[in-house]
């Protein structure tokens, strides 16, 4: 282990008793969530991690650090954890880290908030780039996005409960079901005052996620260059598939994808590339 990271582990550190006293626990539960250079797992990198560590006598202990992931960090991703490159330049590499990581990990469970699906995968990924192998089969994993979804239905049903007090009695029947939003929207706008007018409501409506061009999550934003997310050509360029792999955009266009996706590969095979607009003041954070 390098001298930096050894010095960096003075930010691991007791935090007093967890807010979890009244979950029994047979061995320590770790809580984490990792920053990154994008979204692909092969070809993107970890750019932050934090651990907090709940002991079973409900003790915490908390480990961030910043890491240098070795290629330059997009502007799309800094736009989300506003990490960029002048920041990690002289941080420790992950593989300077991954010994530690392990040894702070093991005989723990885990927790996060859409872990499952990606900083699980991605951790992983980046472990065995530096020679170990973390296996999750035997862990006892907690995913608080999977918990609040499941718990916290966002049907129309569960809408109509919350802000009409009542039950939804016609549901999945086409005029009630339009009955019920219509009731539910008068009651958002009764109680959102920010929200009192079409041009105002349209507007909060289009919050979306800057990194990717579609909804279908086809194509993603790198350095203002649209990436594809998705087959053989994964990662790659779509300016560059179009111009050495143009059978495959004709074949890719006829398959199920959405039409924003297959308009996009449309300009692509005409030699028209998206453009990243930059954000409007208005646009959310993802």
């Amino acid at each position: 282990m390098s001298k930096y990271v050894q010095q960096s582990l003075s930010f691991e550190s007791s935090e007093g008793e967890s807010n979890l006293q009244h979950l029994r626990l047979n061995r320590p539960l770790v809580f984490f969530d990792l920053e990154t250079t994008g979204l692909d797992f092969e070809r993107d990198r970890i750019v932050q991690f934090a651990f907090l560590k709940i002991t079973p006598n409900q003790s915490r202990h908390e480990w961030t650090g910043l890491v240098n992931p070795g290629i330059s960090i997009p502007r799309e991703a800094s736009e989300v954890h506003h990490i960029n490159d002048d920041m990690v330049k002289d941080k420790p590499m992950f593989c300077d880290y991954a010994e530690k990581i392990i040894e702070f990990l093991a005989d723990c469970d885990l927790a996060g908030f859409n872990i499952v699906r990606f900083d699980i995968p991605f951790l992983q990924t980046e472990l065995k780039r530096c020679g170990y192998a973390y296996q999750t089969e035997r862990l006892r994993i907690v995913d608080v996005k999977i918990i609040y979804h499941k718990k916290e239905p966002r049907d129309l049903a569960a809408a109509f409960r919350f802000y009409c007090q009542k039950e939804h009695l016609d549901a999945h029947d086409a005029l009630g079901d339009v009955k019920a939003t219509l009731d539910v929207f008068a009651s958002q706008t009764r109680r959102y005052t920010d929200l009192q007018s079409i041009e105002k409501t349209s507007e909060f409506c289009k919050v979306v996620d800057s990194r990717w061009l579609t909804p279908d999550k086809k194509f993603y934003w790198r350095n203002g260059l649209a990436i594809m997310s998705f087959g053989k050509h994964r990662g790659k360029e779509l300016e560059w598939v179009a111009l050495h792999q143009r059978d495959y955009l004709e074949w890719l266009r006829e398959r199920d994808i959405s039409q924003e996706a297959k308009e996009i590969i449309d300009s692509a095979l005409q030699g028209v590339f998206p453009k990243k607009e930059k954000r409007s003041q208005g646009e959310a954070e993802p």
